[in-house]
């Protein structure tokens, strides 16, 4: 997750377990206007097999449980958007039928927004991602007639544009969400939790580290220009930060819960 930064560093701010393992949040966000409803990322998922489990340990609340907790129902959901087509951002997309016979859509009435160029590099993957992108995450939204890709310019919603990034995976997109007078970058795996802010600390999961450090400071410099709102999907303390830049850089500034300034 922290790729070449050596563990006495990250540690700090992420301690590993004796297993070497780490605390990760897979948090989605729910975007509600008039009669839509559109959850952002949709976390791993429940109907993996045993073997994959055993590497990936699951804790609080499930999706469904926590749309229950907001006071809806997954057959609400207008609108599922995917920044991207690895597992532990699309795996609660879909779900075994009531037979557990077959894989299909979690949210019955729901488009599923991704793009062209991403959905064909998550089809046809690369050696390096091949284990990310999984046929049961995809084909199922494949068959549905319920995706839909979205063009560079275009949105699926209104107050949100769309930022692409190609260092994690190729057309990652970021939606940056104008509400309220406010700004809320929600930024995926750009930045997936507030250790990973300095620049050089880039997870080896990313395909094209360089880029993503590139990314990262045109991302950073904007996010402090517009005052930005920055949504951590993965971090399992800090929800939210804003940003300032100090003698090191861009670095955090205020952390928060969304809940407190919407």
């Amino acid at each position: 997750m922290f790729g070449v930064v050596p563990k006495s560093l990250w540690n700090r701010f992420n301690p590993a377990d004796e297993n070497n393992l780490c605390t990760w949040a897979m948090r989605c966000l729910l975007l509600k206007e008039g009669n839509r409803l559109m959850l952002i990322d949709t976390g791993l998922g429940d109907k993996q097999d045993e073997k994959f489990f055993s590497h990936y340990y699951i804790s609080g609340d499930s999706l469904e449980t926590s749309l229950g907790n907001a006071g809806f129902h997954p057959d609400d959901i207008t609108d599922v958007f995917l920044t991207h087509l690895h597992f532990d951002h699309v795996g609660g997309a879909t779900m075994y039928d009531k037979d557990k016979t077959s894989i299909v859509p979690r949210f019955k009435n729901a488009t599923y927004w991704s793009n062209e160029a991403h959905w064909n590099w998550a089809k046809y993957p690369n050696a390096r991602e091949k284990a990310s992108f999984l046929k049961e995450n995809l084909e199922p939204l494949e068959k549905s007639g319920q995706l839909k890709f979205l063009k560079k310019g275009e949105t699926p919603w209104e107050g949100m544009e769309i930022l692409y990034v190609d260092g994690h995976t190729e057309q990652q997109m970021l939606p940056i969400i104008h509400y309220k007078g406010k700004v809320l970058a929600y930024v995926a795996d750009l930045l997936p939790s507030l250790g990973h802010i300095p620049l050089p600390w880039i997870m080896s999961y990313d395909v094209r580290p360089l880029e993503t450090l590139k990314e990262k400071k045109t991302f950073l410099d904007i996010a402090v220009e517009n005052n930005y709102i920055v949504f951590f999907e993965h971090d399992p303390v800090h929800e939210c930060c804003t940003l300032k830049v100090t003698e090191k850089g861009v670095r955090a500034d205020k952390t928060f819960s969304l809940k407190e300034i919407l």
